[in-house]
Parts: structure tokens; sequence; C-alpha cells
């Protein structure tokens, strides 16, 4: 009668071991998917980022030399 009792705990054991090996493993994974979406939106916010600034700073380029040309075809003085 208690030769049945190890095999019926040694099983019950290892059912719930690996079951609970299984979620630590899948919880694990789905983890590092959600850090590997994030660096992938964080990548593409500072792309985006980047080219916000580029064209800012090309608009302002281009502002500053159409106001040079147009404030020296109206004949103002421009020197220091």
């Amino acid at each position: 009668m208690m030769d049945w009792v190890p095999v019926v705990f040694v099983t019950f054991k290892v059912l719930v071991l690996g079951t609970g090996m299984f979620f630590a493993i899948k919880w694990h994974y789905d983890q590092g998917k959600k850090e590997e979406d994030k660096e992938k939106e964080t990548r593409a916010v500072l792309r985006a980022g980047g080219k916000v600034v580029a064209v800012f700073a090309l608009s302002l380029l281009a502002l500053g030399i159409f106001t040079f040309v147009f404030a020296t075809k109206l004949g103002l003085d421009l020197t220091y």
C-alpha cells in the first residue's frame, strides 16, 4: 500500500513543476518580445524626431536665406 505514495507524489511534483516552468518560460519570452517592441518603438520615435528637427532646421535656414535676399532686393543695408 505504501509503494504507490512516492509514485503519486513524484508524478504530482513533476506535473506541477513542469507546468510552472512552462508558464515561467512563456512569461519571460513574452516580456522579451515586449522589450523588443519597445526598442523598435523607441527607434521609430527617435527617427521621426530626427526628421522633424532636420526639416525644422532646413526650413529655418531657407527662411533666413529668403529674408536676406528679400531685404537685399529692397535695398536695406544688412552690414554690421
